[in-house]
């Protein structure tokens, strides 16, 4: 299979991705506060397993995905060449250093970036896999600081529902079941709100995407 991937092209890899996962999980878009517009964003969500920006991408229009790259550790997408090739080739990932040496540029300037060049992103502000049964984990200062230093991007929440039954913890092979991808309407950091209470406002904005039938679960 690794040399299958390597052989075909990166978009075609791509489709082929994008088909496994809607045949997995019939994942559809739920446009519930925003509408797929070519707007530069910065889609940030829930963060359950390793297939989150996976189904973010294959909900956005094809216009949208070519202009959209997620962001990723590069100690997982580097440690193998399959990893190297669907990373780079495949989803055009911004793959960050989390722990950069001194003088090496942080995750937030490498974000920032790639904004300033008119690319938009995926992020996860948790900061890691939640493996826990609360439904979010406190969201990391990251997704503030590029609000503040990019504020005509969007800020635009999401919630992606049922991926961890489908990819259940310590488990490789996925379980069939439907999944869906919230967006809410844009934020944008207030001139004069500090961190904690954008922060705050941008958990409770994913949140508030929560398909009720998943609370009650």
């Amino acid at each position: 299979m690794t040399s299958l991937f390597k052989r075909l092209p990166g978009v075609a890899v791509g489709e082929l991705i994008m088909f496994f996962a809607r045949a997995l999980t019939g994942v559809r878009p739920l446009w519930r506060g925003s509408l797929p517009t070519p707007t530069q964003r910065i889609y940030f969500g829930n963060h359950g397993s390793h297939g989150d920006f996976v189904l973010i991408w294959t909900t956005l229009p094809a216009a949208l995905r070519r202009a959209t790259r997620p962001v990723a550790g590069q100690d997982y997408w580097l440690a193998s060449a399959l990893r190297r090739f669907i990373g780079r080739n495949v989803f055009n990932a911004l793959l960050i250093d989390r722990q950069p040496q001194p003088g090496e540029p942080s995750p937030v300037d490498l974000m920032a970036g790639a904004l300033d060049r008119g690319e938009s992103l995926i992020i996860f502000p948790e900061g890691t896999r939640n493996t826990t049964d609360a439904p979010l984990l406190p969201f990391k200062s990251g997704l503030f600081h590029l609000g503040k230093r990019c504020p005509g991007v969007e800020l635009v929440p999401v919630w992606i529902d049922n991926i961890r039954r489908v990819i259940p913890k310590g488990q490789w092979l996925p379980v069939p079941m439907v999944c869906s991808v919230s967006y809410g309407a844009p934020l944008a950091v207030g001139t004069d709100e500090d961190k904690a209470d954008f922060l705050k406002r941008a958990e409770a904005a994913v949140l508030a995407l929560r398909p009720q039938e998943s609370i009650e679960a």
